[in-house]
């Protein structure tokens, strides 16, 4: 499910009722079809995530154990001055909800480093929020001016050498919890949904519950297009950048087979 904001949708009720569904009422509705093994959403907005939504993650099976839940800055300041609607202890609460209600679940965000008028405290909070969620991945980039908007003011601009080193310290920051993350699937049996061809003959690409991108073997003989769409047990054995590589449970491949693939990966 796709949308700006996605979680502050609202629509009319199928039924006769007339009533308005909210975002959780349709992830209810979509996990009674049949055959529809996957649901996700993205993106969200903390302000919009009520309790019937972080309730759904706990109850719906097929709503997959992940979330991009953008906060932008750990410092309330700075919130402010983004005119975010919410704080950085609302979003705490709120992921301390869905851990309650999914303890599996994988969190991701975005941040902006290097917003008008941030400081060495603001900045540091946004390290600290950081270490105290743990995120499973995370997207960061540099504030960059838009003509119009009133962050554009000039007076109040962070130098670029200091968001650079900024950036670059809550990156490394991120790359060493996504990498925990990774490295704490290494043996575990993960569900992949099949996607494409790997990047390498003999091999296929899908994903995760939590969406990291997973490789797996491809048997002798067998042919990628009956593969995609189909959903594998696989047992998780390599990391190798942000990507996992594992063996599959639907089947007996040779050793000098597994030998060959685990070359190639």
């Amino acid at each position: 499910l796709l949308g700006q904001n996605v979680n502050a949708y609202h629509g009319v009720s199928p039924n006769s009722d007339a009533k308005e569904w909210g975002l959780a009422r349709l992830i209810y509705a979509l996990a009674e079809l049949d055959g529809l093994k996957r649901i996700r959403y993205t993106t969200s907005h903390p302000r919009d995530m009520d309790d019937a939504l972080i309730g759904a993650h706990g109850e719906v099976p097929s709503l997959m154990p992940y979330l991009h839940l953008p906060i932008q800055s750990g410092s309330n300041a700075i919130l402010k001055a983004m005119n975010r609607k919410h704080t950085r202890d609302d979003y705490l609460k709120i992921v301390k909800k869905l851990r309650h209600a999914r303890p599996d679940i994988a969190l991701t965000s975005d941040f902006i480093v290097g917003f008008p008028g941030e400081s060495d405290a603001d900045f540091i909070d946004s390290l600290k929020i950081i270490r105290e969620v743990e995120y499973a991945a995370a997207y960061s980039f540099k504030y960059s001016i838009r003509p119009g908007t009133p962050a554009a003011d000039k007076a109040i601009q962070v130098p670029e050498d200091i968001k650079s080193e900024r950036l670059s310290m809550l990156q490394q920051l991120l790359s060493e919890q996504q990498i925990a993350f990774n490295a704490g699937q290494i043996g575990k049996i993960l569900p992949v949904l099949v996607e494409k061809q790997g990047r390498h003959q003999h091999q296929a690409t899908g994903r995760s519950p939590y969406l990291q991108p997973v490789h797996m073997p491809l048997y002798p003989h067998e042919k990628l297009d009956d593969l995609i769409g189909k959903i594998i047990d696989c047992r998780v054995n390599i990391i190798k950048g942000h990507s996992l590589f594992a063996d599959r449970l639907d089947g007996h491949m040779t050793d000098a087979f597994m030998q060959e693939n685990r070359k190639s990966a």
